[in-house]
């Protein structure tokens, strides 16, 4: 038996249709790449002061943030120059909540004396209500709270400065315009929580019968079982007589 025209030109279409899908499962993941450590290219306009491994203040230029690693309760960040060449310094922050995304980027910053560089405050990227909130070591975290006059998230120096895997265990505290440790949730958004008073219970949903009623007739029902039994058989035997020549 050999196969016409049109049920081979059927067949094609599907075996490209295959071959799109098992394309996509392949070229998908690439796409979201950047979703998965946050890749964001960031021009600042004057120089900024970061803390981390490589504290330092960065001039003026272009930059590239990523997240190293995201375990629940921190996050690891790389900023590093344009190229990604070198990195200049990697910094531990703890996610922070915002009311409601963006598409773009944003990076805020602690505002200080005039004279000064600005420092790294908090970022986010685009699309999440989750960011990332900046933890600097605790001797710059109090000259800053008390420059900006806020709460700035702190760590130990020595763990600052630490390496990368090592952060992932820093102790994270926080600092007032005192300096006096406080809580780090007076630092960070918490995500708003629903207020079980207000919520009401739902509607009641009807149950759907079963079964017929107990006065109805199965006939309507066999005869459109036989109708659909009938036109499925004669829509098969028109698709054989197409697609099979018999030699």
């Amino acid at each position: 038996m050999t196969l016409n025209g049109g049920t081979m030109t059927l067949l094609r279409g599907l075996g490209t249709g295959l071959s799109l899908t098992v394309l996509c499962l392949f070229v998908a993941p690439s796409a979201k790449a950047d979703d998965l450590n946050r890749k964001t290219v960031v021009t600042f306009s004057g120089p900024v002061e970061v803390g981390g491994s490589g504290a330092q203040v960065l001039p003026a230029g272009t930059y590239v943030f990523k997240v190293m690693d995201s375990p629940s309760d921190r996050h690891i960040v790389q900023i590093s120059n344009q190229d990604e060449t070198h990195v200049f310094t990697i910094m531990l922050a703890i996610p922070n909540y915002r009311l409601k995304a963006t598409d773009k980027s944003v990076i805020t910053f602690q505002e200080r004396p005039a004279g000064q560089p600005e420092a790294l405050k908090a970022w986010f990227y685009p699309g999440r209500e989750w960011g990332d909130q900046f933890v600097y070591s605790r001797p710059k975290a109090i000259q800053l709270a008390a420059e900006t006059n806020e709460n700035v998230l702190s760590t130990p120096a020595v763990q600052a400065s630490a390496p990368a895997e090592d952060m992932k265990t820093s102790s994270v505290e926080a600092v007032n315009p005192m300096g006096e440790t406080i809580d780090t949730g007076q630092v960070v958004e918490a995500p708003p929580t629903e207020m079980a008073a207000v919520t009401q219970a739902p509607e009641p949903v009807p149950a759907v019968a079963t079964s017929l009623p107990s006065t109805a007739s199965n006939l309507p029902l066999i005869g459109l079982v036989g109708l659909l039994m009938l036109g499925g058989g004669f829509l098969i035997s028109d698709l054989l007589k197409h697609a099979v020549q018999i030699n």
